[in-house]
């Protein structure tokens, strides 16, 4: 099929400009470099070894210093043991099996640990993960060959545009009083659907809500589990825990993001450890480990019998581990035949425990932020799909240039709501920001649909204080600077936090220490925010708020919201170049975090050559929400 033919090639583009990518972080870098990268831990120290599975073995190791440094290690990723003795030698790949805060577990393809992994100076590699692309093929690869079978291939035909969804006019409509009319809508429409239903949630509108009482409602009507997928940990862990909190039976593949008791009890690995069977699989691993122990304390200069006797002991070992393997495949089979919900990111969704399931219907949230390859990994595995998501939102991360213009970039949700909107349920009211703040993304991106619940439309955190500034640095001489591949503006930095600083001892005579409004400043250039990390440290008035403050880029804040957003836009230059502020999606996403003060600090001189910055700055003077830096000089 043709479809997905020009999918496979836009991948394989991706794939190469991905890996040309990552030998350039790595070829020729220290370790310090790679560990600043997140892409190394080192020092760790093992802490732990046992047999596993097959032929593995399973190591745990911890880093005891740099805890702080953040990293991408993640569940199912590849990565490899060295030593720092002679690193490219010495080091053998595995998968991470289990990561959590400053402490993994490595899977490794052998019976023992090798000699050089006694000697200390152990650290652990990032690998290119070749996974996650290996899977998207091979369901892009069997999407194609399925499209054409009447019944297999129906889902597949309408996503691809070879057929129209159908829907249930004879449904029991489901009332839920919590919700909405709308969110209520998108319920039914759910309910209703025989293939397809898309939830487009913008900002505030209550999409997780709406989101996991259709999946309640289903799972009571159908009496059928339900596969909950998204791209990242952190959408999945959101969903798994609020599905959980409504009584349903969550079991949560992989590794949470979010390393909390309430999420940790949802795992495949807590279950376990709470299953009657695990006391007999414990005993046979503790014996399996004793004849391993005993089979590794021969040397490497011994003779033939002793050579006999080991191999011996290992046979055995592995011999309890088979019984192990069939003890854990029933556990395994017993908790997945009792879940309702079996929540996974995308590509977790082909983990091998959970690869031989099948479902009824499939839930994509974020779909807005998934590459479409990654999708067709959930999809295949279900009848009827439900995507959510807002595409004005942060679309995928594509490397390649070449496969982003061609077409990779654009979601399977853009192309679902295109096709056949007919699926489509727009929430349009917001529970999150005043009107003014929420004015502009309303009408830019959809149609002024969005409305401001009574609860929040006019809310403020003082009285007479103003919800929305444009604070315009036009002549200001606060200049931007090229920092490698980022961008910076120390003046323009100084003077947020200044505003800031002047803006919070207003707040004070309102507000207390423990009930302090949240901040967010939120820059889309990583130089940026260290330069505001860098200068915060300079004004006490602010660090005494501590965690009432959150600095980082647009990215790291989709899905949250603070009381107070300020916005510094960083580029000024005279040649009028914005680079990649023109994503204007990234934009709405910064713009609508903000529930009560939202403040963007910017160079009109540089942003109004682009349209969407031109109305913006026109809807703050239609708002009167226009100012000059310069009626803040002497701060």
């Amino acid at each position: 099929m043709d479809y997905f033919r020009q999918l496979l090639d836009l991948l394989k583009t991706e794939r190469e400009a991905d890996q040309a990518a990552y030998q350039e972080q790595t070829a020729a870098t220290s370790v310090q470099e790679r560990k600043a990268n997140g892409l190394t831990w080192y020092p760790v120290v093992i802490r732990d070894t046992e047999m596993s599975r097959g032929d593995y073995l399973t190591v745990e190791l911890e880093r005891p210093t740099n805890q702080d440094i953040p990293h991408q290690f993640r569940f199912g990723a590849a990565a490899a043991l060295f030593s720092n003795h002679d690193p490219k030698n010495d080091r053998i790949a595995g998968t991470v099996s289990w990561q959590g805060e400053n402490r993994l577990r490595l899977s490794l393809r052998t019976d023992e640990l090798p000699e050089w992994a006694r000697d200390g100076k152990l650290g652990i590699d990032l690998l290119f993960d070749d996974n996650s692309y290996d899977e998207m093929q091979q369901a892009l690869k069997q999407a194609s060959a399925l499209a054409e079978k009447k019944t297999e291939g129906r889902l597949i035909r309408i996503l691809t545009g070879g057929e129209k969804p159908q829907f249930d006019e004879r449904f029991q409509p489901a009332i839920i009083s919590e919700l909405n009319a709308l969110q209520q809508e998108a319920v039914n429409k759910i309910l209703s659907a025989e293939d397809l239903a898309i939830v487009h949630g913008p900002p505030g509108t209550g999409k997780t809500t709406t989101l996991v009482q259709a999946i309640r409602a289903l799972i009571r009507r159908d009496g059928k589990q339900v596969l909950v997928a998204a791209p990242s940990n952190t959408a999945v862990d959101l969903l798994s825990e609020k599905l959980s909190e409504l009584g349903l039976n969550v079991l949560r593949v992989g590794n949470p993001a979010r390393v909390s008791e309430k999420l940790s009890s949802l795992t495949l690995d807590s279950k376990m450890s709470e299953h009657s069977s695990m006391k007999e699989i414990k005993r046979l691993k503790k014996q399996a480990n004793e004849f391993r122990n005993m089979a590794q304390k021969y040397k490497r200069n011994f003779g033939r019998a002793e050579w006999e006797q080991r191999k011996a002991l290992f046979r055995e070992a592995r011999n309890i581990l088979k019984e192990v393997e069939k003890t854990e495949e029933y556990i395994l089979s017993d908790l997945f035949g009792k879940a309702q919900v079996i929540a996974a990111t995308l590509v977790g969704s082909n983990h091998y425990t959970v690869r031989h399931l099948r479902y009824e219907t499939v839930v994509i949230d974020e779909a807005g932020q998934a590459m479409e390859p990654a999708c067709w990994i959930p999809i295949l595995k279900g009848r009827k799909l439900v995507l959510a998501g807002d595409h004005f939102q942060l679309s995928p991360t594509v490397k390649s240039d070449v496969a982003a213009r061609k077409g990779l970039a654009t979601t399977l949700l853009e192309k679902a709501v295109h096709l056949h909107p007919e699926t489509v349920v727009l929430l349009e009211e917001q529970y999150r920001m005043h009107e003014r703040i929420m004015g502009y993304s309303s009408a830019v991106f959809y149609q002024q649909k969005l409305k401001a619940h009574h609860t929040v439309a006019e809310h403020i955190l003082f009285p007479g204080d103003e919800p929305l500034d444009f604070v315009d640095t036009a002549g200001c001489g606060f200049d931007e600077k090229q920092e490698g591949t980022s961008t910076s503006n120390p003046e323009e930095a100084a003077f947020l936090l200044k505003h800031l600083n002047q803006y919070v001892e207003g707040l004070k005579p309102y507000y207390d220490k423990v009930n302090f409004p949240t901040i967010a400043i939120i820059s889309p250039y990583k130089q940026q925010i260290l330069q505001l990390k860098e200068q915060l440290v300079h004004h006490p008035g602010l660090q005494e708020l501590g965690g009432k403050i959150s600095i980082n880029t647009i990215d790291s804040f989709q899905g949250q919201e603070r009381d107070i957003v300020y916005i510094s836009m960083t580029r000024s230059n005279p040649d009028n170049s914005i680079g990649f502020l023109s994503e204007v999606r990234r934009m709405n996403v910064a713009m609508t975090r903000a529930r009560k003060k939202l403040v963007v600090i910017g160079d009109s001189a540089t942003l109004s050559q682009h349209d969407f910055y031109a109305g913006f700055i026109d809807y703050t003077q239609a708002q009167n929400s226009y100012r000059s830096a310069w009626d803040f000089m002497d701060l």
